[in-house]
């Protein structure tokens, strides 16, 4: 069984006034994962949402500024892809989706072995994803289009070193 991860779509991600704004790509990537969700949705199969959401003096801060603290709207998901009832929404502090969360249980209770990654951050939370998934032994797909980064050229180096390295399959 295949399910959808969708990763960091949360508002300081991808809204202008969001604290970590990624830019002008945030727009172009909405609906394309959007589309990814409709289509496994349409289809029945699992749609997990994995969701930063930091305390307020988490270490990550020492290299990015504060944003997705829990409990101040920025770490909450885009209302334009509302997860329904159901759908399970993990909350994450580290890059890796897998990092101090149940996801690998969560996947394997469902019987899953094979996951799609679509969001943000291409090169950081997307590569770091699909890294462990890989060392967890999940075949990993990434839709070139549904994924994107505030760097093209660490973006395209992460699709890259994705599917050269990792063996993950660009779709």
């Amino acid at each position: 069984m295949k399910a959808l991860l969708v990763i960091d779509m949360v508002v300081d991600f991808i809204n202008p006034d969001g604290a970590l704004y990624i830019g002008p790509v945030a727009e172009k990537v909405v609906p394309r994962v959007k589309s990814r969700l409709e289509e496994y949705r349409s289809n029945g199969s699992p749609v997990i949402f994995v969701c930063d959401s930091h305390i307020s003096d988490d270490v990550e801060f020492n290299l990015f500024p504060p944003h997705s603290v829990a409990g101040s709207g920025g770490d909450e998901i885009i209302s334009e892809l509302d997860p329904r009832p159901g759908e399970r929404v993990i909350e994450k502090r580290r890059f890796s989706a897998f990092v101090g969360t149940d996801l690998d249980l969560t996947l394997r209770d469902k019987g899953i072995q094979e996951i799609e990654l679509a969001g943000v951050v291409t090169n950081i939370c997307i590569l770091y994803t699909a890294a462990m998934a890989r060392m967890y032994g999940y075949k990993v797909y990434v839709p070139v289009n549904a994924v994107a980064s505030f760097d093209e050229e660490a973006h395209n180096f992460a699709l890259k070193e994705m599917e050269k390295t990792l063996g993950v399959t660009m779709i």
